[in-house]
């Protein structure tokens, strides 16, 4: 059980610096897991005049819309007798499975504006979307698995109260947060790298992978009772 509790949120980081960074490479700077980072290549668009400014213009609202949804819909999942976090996390990998072919079939994305490459990036904003309000509501206690900012400031206060031996009582709680912190950076990471790496070799083939870590995760979820509704 408690290597399922420490694989699943890697998994996830992992897959979210795939597709972040996977996205940006094919869909001309879209940001499809850290949206709010479109507001800034948002602007560069329209300073250099390079494609993609409206699919980063439309990538906050429909993060949003989803999240809204996804909440929404988490209360009509138990009277059927589905579960919430596993069905949030299976809906997540068929609209990465998705995004995935409609990358294959309609990239390269020569045009960022053009209404494949706007299709296929909200179909990956919204998979992402579902990550990120599934991870907030259902494991709020682990690292995020899409924002790394946060997490890495919080490793160099933890690392800055173990340096100057700060008292036990905090060493106790920052230790152990510390290491869980650090694995989520290395996992995204790692995924940021498989991203770029697959992109430069396979081209929007790359989209196939994501929807194919995501299916562990599905089971994972099935298999904790910590994150069991």
């Amino acid at each position: 059980m408690q290597r399922n509790i420490l694989l699943l949120p890697l998994l996830m980081s992992l897959n979210a610096g795939l597709v972040d960074t996977a996205g940006f490479l094919a869909l001309q700077g879209l940001f499809t897991a850290h949206v709010t980072g479109n507001f800034v290549t948002f602007g560069a668009a329209m300073v250099l005049g390079t494609s993609g400014g409206l699919a980063k213009l439309l990538a906050l609202p429909v993060f949003c819309f989803v999240v809204v949804v996804s909440r929404i819909l988490s209360f009509y999942l138990p009277p059927m007798g589905l579960p919430i976090f596993r069905s949030m996390l299976a809906i997540k990998m068929i609209l990465l499975a998705a995004g995935g072919a409609c990358a294959v079939y309609f990239g390269p994305f020569v045009q960022g504006d053009s209404w494949q490459a706007i299709c296929t990036g909200m179909i990956l904003v919204a998979a992402m979307a579902i990550q990120n309000a599934a991870h907030r509501i259902h494991m709020g206690t682990e690292p995020p698995s899409t924002l790394m900012t946060g997490t890495t400031t919080q490793i160099m206060i933890d690392v800055a109260d173990v340096f100057r031996g700060a008292p036990a009582s905090v060493q106790i709680v920052a230790r152990p947060r510390l290491g869980k912190m650090a694995a989520s950076v290395a996992a995204f990471a790692l995924g940021c790298a498989a991203g770029a790496c697959l992109y430069a070799k396979f081209g929007t083939w790359c989209f196939v992978l994501p929807p194919l870590i995501a299916l562990p995760a599905v089971f994972l979820a099935a298999t904790e009772p910590k994150w069991r509704e």
